[in-house]
């Protein structure tokens, strides 16, 4: 059984910043592509960043600039350090990996229980 489990999100002012953890825990052969995504009221849930194995990242364009994913493969962790809040950045945030669990099967993706950002003076 694998867990993604997501740490850093708060209250936070606009302009501030806060970063996010995703742990990866379990039987884990490999972890490709991880990712953060966001889901806010009322709205469907989008990519916000994602990053390869190898260190490729692809950002949304709302966060390019602001937000930078960053991945530690001999911890399980991806990170997304979050600079200059927006009220609009206010979401749930959600941890996704694609992981590989045994030699056999193939990898499948994987979600974190997600972690509230809220941007609010």
């Amino acid at each position: 059984q694998v867990q993604l489990v997501e740490s850093g999100g708060g209250l936070v002012q606009p302009g501030g910043s806060l970063r996010l953890s995703c742990v990866a825990s379990g039987r884990i052969i490999g972890i490709y592509g991880t990712g953060w995504y966001r889901q806010a009221p009322g709205k469907q849930r989008e990519l916000v960043a994602d990053i390869t194995d190898s260190g490729t990242t692809n950002y949304a364009d709302s966060v390019k600039g602001r937000f930078t994913i960053s991945r530690d493969n001999a911890k399980n962790t991806v990170y997304l350090q979050m600079n200059g809040l927006k009220p609009e950045d206010t979401a749930v945030y959600y941890c996704n990996g694609n992981i590989q669990t045994t030699l056999w099967d193939s990898s499948r993706n994987y979600w974190g229980q997600g972690t509230q950002v809220t941007v609010s003076s």
